[in-house]
């Protein structure tokens, strides 16, 4: 897991002052791409803050030092009621981005409910919100008119309630920017549908951090309603034409008389590595203009807001940096972390195939190796068949291998790995997979490294649990090709764990922070 240092924090130019003496700081949303940057700048200037977390994971105390973790769900009044005890302000980020279900967007409204029944019992100051910028009146799409509501929920009751609302995020790891970059990359022709006329005002996710930590700091800033956007009107049109320019690409842009916002989104999904339900989210909001009325924000908070140009170029910075620290995969699917672990199955898999090699190298220098699998570097082996595999999976609206990963050189557990998800993560031991691609049944990738005599045996096993017909049908169907993929890939892992070749990034590819 990467930590983020020091240099990469946003607030060192805020016009205000930590209020350390305010108390303890809840942050929900934590592990979401939001949440997870807004952490440690807070962290940083002194606060005590308190993490609220669905399910707890071992790598949060090492991503959060200093910080304290519980274990709740909004969904869930009484677990709220420890959560919620001893909070000053709280920063209220769960979102489900909807994925196109009411019962989500009615699940949405519930939390919200209960967040604010026990923020009144237990007396919290303030709640600070980051809701969605755009006109209800205009055609609102289902995203937007979720985030409306839930920020009336909260402003409902006797505490006061800050709202921020923000359209477009640009950032390294976000879900629009990556939208973006992909489309500009992959596609030399790009369909120009009247909505690409839309405007709108993006912001960069350095301050929309700031603007939290900001109206935290800021007393007459409480209770407000805000927009927050940068300092560029622009259409989506435009947004991808500056991209192709800072890319040095050359894109034609074709009109279009129509186009379903559902079927482009689904096209979208299958060029970049934002599922379907995420871009259809996204591309909803061109249904109305989501420009900034109202600047008073910028009035109470005065400091210098980047242009879209410079955040798409810190973004494409920070990815050739491999110094990505939140994204949105790190909180989709929803509720991931809630998945049934290995360990936690009543009994063992009844579908297994192991592989496994002996060899001379060293642990440390096989570890290495195995944590570099996935992403842009691939599989090292047979790359055409998991590409194939996650095109199937992407066609069926599921997260496919283009999702790729965050970082290419560091690890560590819920962190993403194509259409895989790190459950668990011992440096020179195990890594496991579990597997998030559509599937009749639960599979998880078990990577293991033991000593054996004078040599390691590195080992790959495959774990599959279902007990439908079509489920066993599908591991059949899938076996033959284990013997040549999995066998190939810890004989690739194998040659290249060449420990002079990896040394130079040895210092962050085993680092569980």
């Amino acid at each position: 897991m990467m930590k983020s240092h020091p240099s990469d924090l946003f607030c060192h130019d805020l016009p205000t002052k930590p209020r350390s003496e305010m108390g303890t700081i809840l942050v929900t949303g934590a592990t979401g791409y939001i949440g997870g940057r807004l952490v440690p700048e807070l962290l940083a200037r002194g606060y005590t803050v308190r993490v609220l977390m669905r399910e707890s994971s071992p790598e949060h105390s090492d991503r959060w030092p200093g910080a304290e973790v519980v274990v709740a769900d909004a969904l869930d009044l009484q677990s709220l009621e420890h959560a919620l005890e001893g909070i000053h302000t709280a920063y209220y980020l769960i979102h489900s981005m909807l994925l196109g279900e009411k019962r989500l967007e009615a699940a949405d409204l519930q939390a919200a409910i209960n967040f604010r029944r026990v923020a009144e019992e237990k007396q919290i100051r303030e709640i600070i919100y980051l809701g969605g910028l755009g006109d209800l009146q205009a055609s609102p799409s289902a995203h937007l008119r979720t985030r409306t509501h839930v920020a009336e929920e909260l402003k409902k009751g006797k505490i006061t309630t800050t709202i921020l609302r923000a359209e477009i995020i640009i950032g390294s790891g976000s879900a629009a920017y990556e939208i973006i970059e992909n489309l500009v990359r992959n596609c030399p022709i790009l369909p120009a549908p009247p909505w690409t006329k839309t405007k709108c005002q993006p912001v960069a996710v350095r301050d929309v951090i700031k603007y939290l930590v900001g109206v935290l700091e800021t007393p007459q800033a409480a209770g407000g309603i805000y927009n927050i956007a940068g300092p560029d009107v622009l259409t989506y049109k435009d947004m991808l034409k500056i991209m192709a320019e800072v890319l040095g690409l050359k894109r034609t842009f074709v009109p279009v008389p129509s186009a379903s916002i559902g079927m482009y989104a689904y096209l979208a999904s299958l060029i970049t590595p934002v599922p379907m339900h995420i871009c259809r989210c996204l591309l909803e909001c061109t249904r109305n203009e989501g420009v900034c009325l109202n600047d008073e924000i910028r009035r109470i908070l005065p400091f210098k807001i980047l242009g879209y140009r410079e955040a798409i170029i810190r973004a494409l910075s920070r990815e050739e940096q491999d110094r990505v620290y939140t994204r949105w995969s790190d909180a989709y699917p929803p509720a991931h972390e809630l998945a049934i672990k290995l360990h936690e199955l009543d009994e063992l898999p009844t579908y297994t195939s192991c592989y496994s090699l002996l060899t001379e190298k060293s642990a440390s220098s096989l570890f290495r190796s195995i944590c570099r699998i996935g992403g842009k570097e691939g599989w090292f082996h047979s790359n055409l068949l998991w590409r194939i595999r996650g095109a199937m999976d992407r066609m069926l609206l599921g997260v496919g291998t283009s999702r790729g990963r965050k970082s290419a050189s560091s690890l560590g557990i819920n962190d993403v790995i194509d259409f895989w998800r790190v459950e668990d993560y011992k440096i020179n031991e195990r890594l496991l997979l579990r597997a998030e691609m559509k599937l009749p049944g639960r599979a998880w990738l078990e990577f293991r490294i033991q000593r054996s005599g004078d040599k390691n045996r590195l080992s790959v096993q495959a774990h599959y649990q279902t007990r439908s017909l079509w489920g066993k049908l599908y591991w059949y169907l899938f076996l033959p090709f284990h013997v040549f993929i999995f066998k190939d890939l810890i004989h690739q892992i194998e040659r290249r764990s060449d420990e002079g070749q990896l040394d130079r990034t040895a210092s962050t590819t085993t680092s569980p922070v």
